[in-house]
């Protein structure tokens, strides 16, 4: 193509026609020149002249390609296009590129649905790597410079359909089977979401009952602040008799032991021995509490007669034996590091161990929780005990366990196993060696609650410095988790007589599926568990048992708000 040489303001001052012919033939050449046409720098002079000498027909336009010094190539639409042969390779490269992508994928996903040795996968995996290799080995053919010989090609493109074929037939027939699994692992994975979801709200739902359970009600702190102010305000009605009365120490007499620091549960194991006693004026009740208790105690106890059982009420720091160069867990409690795990107030140490979450209460080291492994030193003159905690309730006369024979024993206890549960290997570690070298972990596990003592027995078998020796190893809470039923457990290990199971009826603050009938036939029930009769957790069906021997008659029970 030719472009003239020439400013347009020289055009516009030329001869109008002339003028006229030149941007024609100016806008002629550009389109061409757009279109692909050949670029010449001509003289403006020499189209001057051949356009004063050209007649602007269509015919010339038509037929001439070389007017004005202008040449035109004569240009085919198969000229721009690339090799038909080149088009076609790169599109079986390029299916056979998306396939082998395809099987990579599905072997991907089969590995993330756990199906590594699965048939499919392998399949998969192979296919993939035989269209690497295909395209790799006719890499000559799909170089861009390099010759390309249809046979070649044909062999290239009939075994790229192959593979395509093996393919396709394969995400066939693996499509439903990966359609079901991808449903099991949807599902698996909402079962675990469910699972997280369900161990979160138990550790909420542990710890809410925890602190449902060992809180103190506005109720039960009421009536310890009223008797406690009627003790202060009277002081002269409550105070301690001069010389204890002989019943005290009467041997020949029922002897109950209960230690408690919760003045409405005392009372009303105290009332149901009493009420249901044939003679309660041969029951002895000795009531322990600590020092702040004590007052309220003394109160409750001093208001009525109890149908003349004898009842003495004394404070655990009475006993000058009770010191820390003495008993363990007081020294234990001496310790920094027993001290943090106590009573660090840390969240993580509230929830992180929600199976054992209850031995970190530190009622666990309170010496009530001790003194049961003190009774012979408590009360040197008395031969047999009864031990009772303040969560059971009495139901029938018991003076029948003191005409039990205890062939020797120290300790008439009902057992509680059944099955592989509740045995020694639930209670301690039998991963120390000690703990293992000593005790059968299958051996069954009995319960505190109703225990019969023999405390000539005791004495003769040295129990007490049985149960210092194991707590001292224990310092570290290496052979049990803290409480009060493992060491026990160890220190009656072969000297625990089982008693009848009527005797002793447990589960009533945990367990709702326990029948009336065995609890109407036993003679005392025990309402262990975190939902006590007392609290508003307790639970509905067992409460009358316990609620029957609340004193309502009392004034301040009633000024506390107790439901009857």
């Amino acid at each position: 193509m030719a472009i003239w040489a020439q400013t347009p303001h020289r055009l516009s001052n030329s001869n109008p026609n002339l003028s006229l012919r030149s941007s024609l033939l100016l806008a002629l050449a550009v389109s061409i020149c757009l279109a692909g046409g050949t670029l010449f720098l001509v003289p403006f002079h020499s189209a001057r002249n051949a356009a004063s000498t050209f007649s602007f027909s269509s015919a010339n336009i038509s037929t001439d390609r070389y007017f004005l010094n202008l040449r035109f190539p004569h240009r085919r639409v198969l000229a721009v296009k690339t090799d038909p042969l080149r088009v076609r390779i790169d599109l079986i490269r390029k299916q056979a590129a998306d396939h082998a992508g395809l099987a990579s994928a599905y072997a991907s996903y089969a590995r993330k649905l756990k199906l590594e040795n699965s048939k499919q996968l392998r399949l998969f995996a192979e296919i993939s790597r035989n269209f690497s290799l295909l395209i790799s080995d006719h890499r000559h053919l799909l170089e861009a410079l390099s010759p390309i010989d249809e046979p070649s090609l044909r062999r290239f493109e009939r075994d790229v359909k192959d593979r395509i074929r093996a393919a396709r037939t394969l995400i066939t027939d693996a499509k439903e089977s990966f359609d079901n699994q991808l449903k099991i692992q949807k599902l698996k994975d909402t079962i675990f979401a469910v699972n997280e979801q369900l161990t979160k709200a138990k550790k909420q739902g542990a710890f809410s009952s925890l602190i449902a359970a060992k809180s103190i009600p506005k109720s039960l702190h009421c009536l310890a602040m009223r008797l406690m102010e009627e003790r202060i305000s009277h002081s002269d009605r409550y105070g301690d008799p001069e010389s204890p009365p002989p019943a005290l120490e009467n041997p020949r007499l029922y002897h109950y032991a209960i230690f408690s620091d919760n003045v409405l549960a005392a009372s009303v194991v105290l009332n149901s021995a009493v009420k249901n006693a044939k003679d309660p004026s041969k029951h002895v009740f000795h009531v322990v509490t600590d020092r702040m208790n004590l007052g309220a105690m003394q109160v409750m106890f001093k208001l009525k007669d109890y149908a003349g059982a004898h009842i003495e009420v004394r404070a655990f720091e009475d006993y000058k034996f009770l010191n820390s160069s003495y008993v363990p867990v007081l020294r234990q409690l001496e310790s920094a590091n027993l001290q943090r795990f106590y009573f660090e107030n840390k969240l993580e140490n509230a929830t992180k161990d929600t199976t054992n979450m209850k031995f970190r209460n530190p009622k666990y080291l309170s010496m009530l929780n001790h003194l049961r492994f003190y009774l012979p030193e408590m009360y040197p003159k008395l031969h047999r005990i009864l031990f009772l905690d303040d969560d059971v309730v009495v139901q029938k006369d018991v003076t029948a366990l003191w005409k039990i024979d205890m062939d020797g024993k120290v300790n008439g206890a009902v057992e509680t196993c059944f099955g592989s549960f509740h045995r020694y290997a639930q209670y301690m570690n039998f991963s120390h060696p000690l703990i293992k070298q000593k005790f059968d972990p299958k051996a069954c596990g009995w319960a505190y609650g109703m225990n019969f003592f023999d405390l000539d027995a005791w004495r003769k078998e040295k129990c007490t410095e049985q149960y210092h020796y194991w707590q001292n190893l224990n310092e570290n809470r290496t052979l049990w988790k803290l409480g009060t039923l493992p060491p026990g457990l160890i220190t009656f290990y072969s000297t625990t007589k089982p008693l009848d199971k009527s005797w002793h009826v447990l589960g009533l603050g945990y367990n709702p599926s326990i029948s009336m009938d065995e609890i109407q036939n036993a003679a005392v029930v025990h309402f262990n568990g975190n939902m006590k009769p007392w609290l508003d957790i307790g639970m509905n069906q067992f409460r009358p048992l316990w609620t029957k021997y609340v004193d309502y008659d009392n004034e301040f029970i009633r000024l506390c708000n107790f439901g009857a």
